[in-house]
């Protein structure tokens, strides 16, 4: 397997057990405590101590991989999560559950580092591609893992939590066998703490220059993109009266939608338009399929919509791409990091700001009722950043 191959396989798996566990979590904590709105307090715990715990890592793990190189701290993070896998599938209490938890946020922050790999093997005519096929890649394993997770759970409640242990355990042995080492130690710089916070990894976004800019349109469009994943279970059962099922369906053709643009589309589109045009049409593009889906009235138009969106999906590739080649190769993985914290502080605002917009939309004392109110909101984000690459013509940096 190429180098590429393998550090797409780690991204797959980092997102195939993040979903794997989401079916089966509710049961394990009911083996603690089985009131349900316990269970309902825990479950929101673990969601978010995941995203809460990557947003601090993600700067760190980029930043050790800058100066120890990517190989080191991608394979202890592989060993780390298949051991964490097992400490979670046989936790004797809640406490060591929640410890598992906070270090299944730890090794998941490695993304970054495989997406600082990523950049230090692309070169300038594949480095949109590459980064659309770990997107893709990501994809994959977030729409397998419930499902997989859900099946698995027939078989006992640990399983899901075996086989993610077992799958990183290969991925791992693969890694130390056949994974070259990407960052030259001529490359390296020297460890600096001072760049280990969240908040100093997004100095750039307070900088007036173009990385500035480019950091602030991918915050926005992936805090429009959290509109999708945080609201369409209860915009769809609220406006369409979907039950579960439907609810389901759409979200795994959703996925495949997006899986098969990101390993496809930059490649095709990238040979007809240039990477500025690109971004400027996927963000338009964007702001008006939510728009779309704010003001659709019946349910087989949302699946019109969801298959017109696939250009939109460009976007994130073709942002990493121009911000990784406006940073040198040691700085990489603080790079990936501090994108690494953008996502994860949007997966802990996107969700509050969307159902408190949802809440208000459909709460009108006159009656009105508007529950696409939050795809409007993620509109004028998607439009936002839309604005900040017009306005200098997206030039490449």
């Amino acid at each position: 397997m190429s180098s590429r191959g393998l550090i797409l396989c780690t991204l797959f798996l980092d997102a195939l057990g993040y979903g794997l566990l989401i079916p089966v979590l509710p049961d394990v904590v009911r083996r603690f405590d089985a009131d349900p709105s316990s269970v309902s307090r825990y479950f929101g715990y673990f969601i978010a101590v995941y995203a809460v715990v990557q947003f601090v890592a993600a700067p760190v793990l980029g930043n050790l991989s800058d100066r120890y190189g990517r190989r080191p701290v991608l394979l202890t993070s592989l060993a780390g999560a298949a051991i964490d896998y097992v400490l979670m599938a046989y936790a004797p209490t809640l406490s060591l559950l929640f410890a598992g938890r906070v270090i299944s946020g730890l090794t998941g922050a490695s993304m970054a580092v495989a997406n600082a790999y990523m950049a230090d093997i692309s070169d300038e005519e594949n480095r949109s591609g590459n980064f659309g096929l770990a997107a893709a890649a990501l994809g994959v394993g977030i729409v397998a893992g419930p499902g997989l997770g859900g099946a698995l759970a027939g078989l006992g409640a640990t399983i899901p939590f075996l086989v993610a242990a077992a799958l990183n355990l290969l991925n791992f042995a693969a890694a130390l066998l056949l994974l070259p080492e990407s960052l030259a130690a001529g490359s390296r710089r020297r460890l600096d703490c001072a760049r280990w916070t969240p908040l100093s990894s997004m100095r750039p976004l307070f900088r007036a220059s173009p990385l500035s800019r480019l950091f602030w349109c991918y915050l926005l469009s992936l805090l429009a993109g959290r509109a999708t994943s945080s609201m369409w279970a209860l915009f769809t059962e609220r406006r369409f009266r979907w039950s579960p099922v439907d609810i389901g369906a759409s979200f795994a053709f959703m996925g495949m939608v997006v899986v098969f643009a990101q390993a496809l589309l930059p490649r095709i589109v990238l040979r007809r338009l240039d990477e500025g045009r690109a971004l400027r049409v996927g963000l338009l593009w964007s702001s008006a399929t939510y728009v779309a889906i704010a003001f659709a009235t019946r349910g087989w138009q949302l699946y019109v919509v969801l298959a017109a969106s696939a250009f939109s999906v460009i976007v994130g590739p073709v942002l990493q791409s121009r911000m990784s080649r406006a940073v040198p190769s040691d700085a990489q993985g603080e790079l990936q990091g501090s994108l690494a914290s953008i996502a994860s502080l949007t997966a802990i605002a996107g969700p509050l700001v969307y159902t408190n917009v949802f809440a208000q939309g459909i709460r009108s004392s006159e009656g009105v009722l508007l529950t696409g109110a939050p795809f409007l909101v993620a509109a004028v984000f998607s439009l936002a950043a839309w604005v900040l690459v017009a306005r200098r013509g997206a030039r490449p940096t």
